[in-house]
């Protein structure tokens, strides 16, 4: 059986601990990583607390920088060279990189780290198109279902690990009570990453098929960049495709206000109570993003397929943009007396999140099958406009909180948990505008 008609599911389990791992990495600095930008900027001498802040943005951008820019030129290099050396390289660029960043001494160390990270973790395109290369047309539904729950999986266990993990000599002391641990307080999270990372690496070397046939591949004219080219030339013609555009566009206004929350979160959770925040450690915000991943993964694993049955998929839509809305702009306005009110917001994020990404993906692949366009392009132009938005988020975000955390009046430390919600708004407003105009035929 030649690898790509190859239907073994032995390299499924392998594609599930790829993606399970990038999400990982994705996810595991949430609870510190806040933390610990705060540090090396001190360190670095930076003490203004908006100047100090604003780090926090461009060090969590900067890995969905990378993931934006390789993306597209690790899946051209995929259909050149093969699926298995790019997924390796991935996985030992984890391995390294992960590491690095733990280690990482002042703040251009820890952004040049997490900018590799983030090159290395654009995979997860190649490892759907491994799916693709060894499924057949009844399998694939399924087993991209699988690199979904990878997703969900991913985003509970990673906080829970940065958060459990983070400053050991505090934690746990005992062997860990060491000056060495006390330098480097979130080394350990970063270690155990890498090494998942390293022990993945080691079973797809001896386990990891190649999918794709030799006779396949692109030749030698195809160039790295163009995959690049490719996809923003794309997604500039997805953009006038009637109905798809719209719903392109509603999830790249989504996703503006859902990454906004990345580095704020953690901003307005660890301020001091005196300040107006909760005064959070790392572990318990590794717990509240951890309850955020299981409730998603309740919401899209047990709910959304009973939920579809009753209600319209369009309807569901919104319902997900304004819970999630309302769960990220209410967060500010959670009192340090009951802290445990974090627990309704992010709830209503989880929800909201659950709620959405399945039913704008179902009715995005509907409109697009109805109409006779690429559903390749679109996918494709969906994900380029959502990594574009996951580097705006946290960017405008971190500036937002930069210039208003001492404010006062209108101009707090709230504002851009309000200017999120805008975005939230917005990508509601244009949804409902959709009945009017078109409805998927599934609907």
């Amino acid at each position: 059986m030649s690898p790509e008609n190859n239907t073994d599911k032995s390299p499924m389990g392998i594609l599930f601990l790829v993606v399970l791992i990038d999400m990982i990495g994705l996810t595991l600095v949430i609870p510190f990583l806040t933390y610990f930008v705060q540090d090396l900027a001190l360190a670095d001498g930076i003490t203004g607390i908006g100047a100090r802040d604003l780090w926090v943005g461009i060090i969590i951008a900067a890995y969905s920088a990378a993931q934006f820019i390789f993306t597209p030129i690790l899946g051209a290099l995929s259909d050149r060279w093969g699926r298995r050396p790019i997924l390796m390289f991935g996985l030992a660029s984890n391995t390294i990189f992960f590491t690095v960043f733990g280690l990482s001494g002042s703040l251009t160390m820890a952004l040049i780290a997490r900018f590799l990270a983030g090159a290395g973790n654009g995979n997860i395109a190649v490892a759907k198109a491994y799916i693709g290369d060894i499924s057949s047309t009844e399998e694939t539904a399924a087993r991209m279902g699988a690199i979904g729950a990878a997703f969900g999986l991913g985003f509970m266990i990673g906080p829970f690990i940065g958060g459990v993990l983070s400053d050991p000599a505090s934690t746990f002391g005992g062997m860990f009570d060491t000056n060495f641990w006390r330098n480097y307080p979130y080394l350990l999270p970063c270690l155990f990453c890498s090494l998942l990372s390293l022990t993945s690496l080691s079973i797809a070397t001896r386990h990891l098929p190649e999918s794709l046939a030799l006779e396949n591949r692109t030749g030698p004219a195809e160039s790295a960049i163009s995959g690049f080219t490719k996809m923003m030339t794309n997604s500039v013609k997805v953009l006038r495709i009637p109905t798809i555009s719209t719903l392109v566009i509603i999830n790249f206004l989504y996703m503006v206000g859902f990454s906004m929350m990345h580095g704020t979160f953690i901003l307005f959770t660890a301020m001091e109570v005196g300040s107006g925040g909760l005064g959070f450690s790392e572990l318990r915000n590794g717990l509240v993003f951890a309850f955020i991943g299981l409730l998603g993964v309740v919401v899209q694993g047990m709910l959304i397929g009973r939920l579809t049955k009753k209600f319209k998929m369009s309807r569901i839509m919104v319902v997900g943009i304004l819970a999630s809305g309302l769960g990220i702009a209410s967060l500010p306005y959670v009192p340090s007396g009951t802290a445990w009110l974090i627990f309704l917001s992010a709830g209503l994020i989880a929800i909201g999140n659950g709620l959405y990404s399945p039913t704008q993906s179902s009715i995005l692949t509907i409109a697009t099958k109805s109409s006779d366009d690429d559903l390749g392009v679109v996918m494709g132009a969906q994900e380029g406009f959502g990594a574009l938005a996951r580097i705006i988020g946290p960017l405008s975000a971190a500036y937002i909180w930069s210039v208003t955390v001492e404010g006062g009046g209108m101009w707090t430390y709230h504002t851009c948990f309000r200017v999120a919600g805008i975005f939230f708004i917005a990508a509601a407003l244009l949804q409902l505008s959709l009945k009017y105009t078109a409805e998927p035929a599934q609907d």
